[in-house]
Order: structure tokens, then C-alpha cells, then sequence
């Protein structure tokens, strides 16, 4: 519940495409306001082509402070910032930005990071595992670089884009961390895998691994929280897979932006 909505409250985005699945809106306000801030956090439907124009109008509002920005923003939204930390410079990447003193943007990418939270908070260990994951559009690359820096042996990336899967691999590959490489849509012989695309949210989209070739000892994880339980992880439960939940990823990564957002800041 808003306990405080008046001309002071200072305002914050977040912008996708499709806009309704997003579940951000509430609890961050929640978290903004229970942390004694009059600050409230309002969805943006913003089609991919208009995403430079509607950043350039919404960033003369005088009480706009922050955006998130979710599918399919994540990469081109990096180019709009006029600063950035080194793990969005490193992966071209940001899902939150704050207003700078100088009325830009500062940017950075929290969603793998929120991975690796919410899989340690179930004490699902990936330390010298071996990983799959499919997408690498802004969430997914994100999700590799935590996984990597967290420790997999092993990492397999699947993505319908060869080349923007092949330079996520060649990025990570620098870091020297782990051994990575081109994966495909067979689970078999992984111990994580995760979903970092949009497969799912739809009725009738295909499911983005082959469940027949699942062990019931791999864990299974999604990045989409609407359905919260989508048709790859209801498959893999039938399996008797360990699972990770885009809402319990979504829980670590609202701390994290808020945290982000209000940097500096005093209520």
C-alpha cells in the first residue's frame, strides 16, 4: 500500500515491452516507502524504436529520479548513459540508472548478481559445476558473468543469435575464470540450467530445453516471473529437479536496485 502519494513524491520508470508481466511496480514502492523515502515506481510501455525519444522526454522532468529498464531495453538503454559501473561496461548492459548530479544518467546491470543471491539463499551450490544457459540478450549476460565470477567450472550458452552468443563467449573468455563455450538446448550433463529468455511467457511458447534429456539432480532455474511457474519449470519439478523462481531471483534483485536507486540519497 502507498502510504504517501502528493506533488512531492519524486518518481521513478520502469520501461519494457511488454510492460504487464513486470511485478517491480509494487514492491519496489513498498521498498522505497519502508525505507522512509516519499517515492513511488510507475510502469512505461515503450515499443524498442521509441526508447531514445521517450528517455531524451522523460529525462526533463525535474522530479524523475531513476529508471529500471527491463526486455528488451537492457543493451540499448547502456548507450544512453553517460556513465556506467565497470560490470554494465563489461557486459554493455544496464537494467538500472540513476540521475546524476549533472542531470545524465549513471547505469549499472544487478541481474546476475540477484542470481547468484537467490541461488545461495536456497543453498544451491554451483561452485565447480557445470552450467547451461539460454539467452544472451541483457538478463543472460548478465547471468553468465555472476556465474562465472561465482565459480561454475563450466559454463554453455544457447542463443538463437550466433553472433551475439559468440561475443558474449568472447567476453567472458577474457575474464579467464571458466571454461566457456557455444551450448544448445540439451540439458544432459549439466548441473545448472537456467532460462534467461522470454520462452514462457506466452501460452504456447516452446520450452526452451529438452526436458526428456533432464537429470533429476540438475537444478532447473527461469528468469520470467509471470507465469511464476512457467511450462520449463513445472516440467522440470515433474522430473524431481531442484528449481530456482524468476520471483525469487526478482526478490534479490528489488533489494539490490533499490539499494542502486537511492545511492546518496536522504528521505
Amino acid at each position: 500500500m502507498i502510504e504517501r502519494l502528493d506533488g512531492s513524491t519524486r518518481l521513478y520508470l520502469i520501461l519494457g515491452d511488454p510492460i504487464a508481466q513486470v511485478k517491480s511496480p509494487q514492491g519496489v514502492t513498498q521498498a522505497f516507502q519502508q525505507r522512509g523515502y516519499n517515492a513511488l515506481l510507475a510502469p512505461l510501455h515503450v515499443a524498442p524504436r521509441d526508447l531514445g525519444h521517450v528517455m531524451s522526454s522523460v529525462g526533463l522532468a525535474r522530479n524523475l529520479d531513476g529508471l529500471i529498464v527491463t526486455v528488451p531495453h537492457k543493451l540499448p538503454a547502456y548507450d544512453l548513459c553517460n556513465s556506467a559501473s565497470e560490470r554494465a561496461h563489461f557486459l554493455t548492459s544496464v537494467n538500472v540508472m540513476r540521475r546524476t548530479p549533472e542531470g545524465g544518467w549513471h547505469g549499472d546491470q544487478v541481474d546476475g548478481l540477484a542470481y547468484i543471491e537467490a541461488l545461495d539463499k536456497k543453498g544451491l551450490e554451483i561452485r565447480g559445476r557445470r552450467a547451461l544457459l539460454a539467452g544472451a540478450g541483457g538478463a543472460g549476460s548478465a547471468i553468465a558473468e555472476a556465474l562465472v565470477r561465482a565459480g561454475v567450472a563450466h559454463l554453455a550458452i544457447h542463443d538463437g543469435d550466433t553472433a551475439r552468443r559468440d561475443r558474449l563467449i568472447e567476453r567472458l573468455d577474457t575474464l579467464e575464470l571458466a571454461e566457456v563455450g557455444a551450448g544448445s538446448d540439451d540439458p544432459a550433463g549439466f548441473d545448472l540450467v537456467i532460462n534467461a529468455t522470454p520462452c514462457g511467457m506466452r501460452e504456447g511458447d516452446p520450452l526452451p530445453f529438452q526436458v526428456d534429456r533432464l537429470s533429476e539432480t540438475t537444478i532447473a532455474g527461469d528468469v520470467i516471473t509471470a507465469p511464476e511457474i512457467t511450462p520449463w519449470i513445472a516440467a522440470a519439478r515433474r522430473k524431481g529437479c531442484a528449481t530456482l523462481l524468476g520471483i525469487e531471483m526478482f526478490a534479490a534483485v528489488r533489494e539490490l536496485m533499490v539499494d542502486f536507486l537511492l545511492e546518496g540519497q536522504t528521505p
